[in-house]
């Protein structure tokens, strides 16, 4: 009779699964139409963004982000990256700031480098390493104060190995208040608490290196 009873909840279990999971899904609106850059925008004077097929490719020879026109507070922001083989690093922005030619604010990072802190948390352009923190490389107290800690995270191997270097990444990004998530490929790599930034764009980031492509696909968004 136990036995019965246990094969029936398992099998309830199994049939309810993908329930759970389209629940915890539903919600999302596609930041991305997969026709045309609609609701984005480059503000910058260099940069090429197209799309190709159901990406964007991003294309340059000196750092530039492509920004969302519309500005985001609470959320859960997913998106796919490829890097380019060779010397690569990206980012996608969050409640990031937008003035001609600048971009700055939360990055989540994308290490295609032997460093491996895919999934850190960046200030671009203000206070640079808040997770990781690094010594001359963090201009916040509250960082510093935890740099063993951050760099000791990164060498846990999971951490570690989060990012397929050679292939397509999730991110997911979740903002709620000052708590700040970032997970990639399903591993949480970052949490944190800063209250510097409450409402901003998204972005997504091409690094600089002439001649290569970074690849982005599946932007979403579910506002909280």
């Amino acid at each position: 009779m136990k036995k019965s009873i246990t094969r029936r909840f398992t099998l309830l279990a199994l049939l309810a699964a993908p329930c759970l999971l389209l629940a915890e899904d539903t919600g999302f609106q596609p930041l991305f139409n997969g026709k045309d850059l609609s609701g984005w925008t480059n503000p910058y004077d260099w940069g090429k963004a197209e799309v190709v097929g159901d990406e964007i490719h991003l294309t340059a020879d000196k750092k530039f982000f492509l920004v969302t026109e519309k500005e985001y507070s609470d959320f859960i922001f997913e998106g796919e990256v490829h890097l380019p083989e060779g010397k690569a690093n990206s980012g996608f922005m969050f409640r990031c700031h937008v003035e001609p030619n600048k971009v700055y604010g939360y990055q989540a990072e994308v290490d295609g480098s032997d460093r491996r802190w895919s999934g850190g948390l960046y200030d671009e352009g203000r206070n640079q390493w808040l997770w990781p923190s690094q010594k001359g490389r963090t201009k916040v107290e509250a960082a510093l104060a935890h740099e063993a800690e951050s760099q000791a995270w990164f060498k846990k191997p999971e951490v570690r190995d989060a990012l397929k270097r050679n292939g397509w990444n999730t991110y997911r990004i979740t903002c709620k208040g000052d708590s700040i998530k970032i997970e990639v490929n399903g591993v949480v790599t970052t949490e944190y608490t800063d209250d510097t930034d409450a409402k901003g764009h998204l972005g997504i980031q091409h690094h600089g290196e002439k001649g290569q492509t970074y690849k982005f696909r599946n932007l979403r968004i579910k506002e909280l």
